[in-house]
């Protein structure tokens, strides 16, 4: 599974962050590994450097082998709870994909 991040002008896409995130999403999707072929994740802060409430977007695209891209988004206060909350929303999306492949 090749994960790959990105960042708008907004957010600064330091080590820490991309390292943290990566362990996150490699550990809970870690069930789903043979399926997903590539997981897009994208961070962004909604309102710049203002601070907001929720301001801190996340979108995960995973691209599972044979498939169309299932994609998430969440917001939070922080990224990794904004990462949290869309792996949260994904994995119920593959829950529900992955059932039905296996009723056919």
């Amino acid at each position: 599974m090749q994960i790959q991040f990105n960042t708008d002008k907004n957010v600064d896409g330091n080590e820490g962050l991309i390292a943290s995130s990566r362990n996150i999403v490699t550990e809970e999707l870690s069930r789903y590994s043979q399926q997903i072929t590539r997981v897009e994740v994208h961070f962004s802060d909604e309102d710049g450097n203002k601070d907001g409430q929720n301001d801190k977007r996340c979108l995960v695209e995973a691209r599972l082998a044979g498939m169309n891209p299932v994609a998430v988004t969440n917001q939070a206060n922080t990224h990794e709870k904004a990462l949290f909350g869309a792996i949260d929303k994904l994995k119920n999306s593959l829950e529900k994909i992955t059932g039905r492949l296996k009723t056919y």
